[in-house]
């Protein structure tokens, strides 16, 4: 079915907000961003706004939700021939490429506020489930493997390849002017799978 021209231009305008909410999610946090900040970065009224989103916390969570959605699509898209520790590594390659263009935002962890009302979004909590069950099910096959350290349990290595993708590294990294971007983000997917040692 073809969406309404009307439709349509909502459906654009919320992407946009969408993509603006990553923004301010990343250079100021959840707490500090407001809805006047929201509709001062898209160049929309703050009515206009409120007709997409009623909170801080539903903009916060549709932004989260997209973010998830995209990396469960990113998987479904990966060939089913490439090992479990290379779909880990391109799906963490891919989420730094992403925030490197803005289009990541931080860690619902930095933000106890934002982490209460995300926990009461079903939506939210369906879909994140089910890419925590998608990444476990690599790292243990990875294990089973031999490519990823047996003795960790998976969850400690799932979270910690969602840590790595909001690592504040990649900015300091970045800001140095000492590495291209794609360096960058090959440096530290290879510490994340790697380690330190040579």
């Amino acid at each position: 079915m073809r969406l309404s021209f009307q439709k349509q231009q909502f459906a654009v305008r919320e992407d946009a907000i969408l993509d603006a909410v990553n923004v301010l999610l990343a250079k100021k946090g959840f707490d500090l961003m407001t809805m006047d900040d929201v509709a001062a970065e898209v160049g929309i009224a703050k009515g206009s706004l409120y007709k997409h989103f009623a909170s801080k916390e539903s903009l916060a969570a549709a932004a989260l939700c997209r973010m998830t959605r995209d990396t469960l699509a990113v998987l479904a898209e990966m060939s089913p021939d490439l090992a479990p520790i290379d779909k880990l590594k391109a799906t963490l390659r891919w989420a730094l490429e992403r925030r490197l263009k803005g289009a990541v935002p931080h860690l619902p962890s930095t933000s106890v506020a934002l982490q209460r009302s995300l926990m009461l979004n079903l939506g939210y909590v369906r879909l994140i489930m089910k890419l925590n069950a998608e990444l476990k099910q690599l790292v243990i096959a990875a294990q089973n493997e031999g490519s990823l350290d047996r003795t960790l349990p998976h969850e400690v290595i799932v979270y910690t390849i969602y840590a790595r993708s909001c690592d504040p590294t990649l900015e300091y990294l970045r800001t140095s002017g000492r590495y291209d971007d794609a360096q960058t983000v090959d440096y530290l997917v290879r510490t994340c799978f790697e380690g330190l040692n040579g």
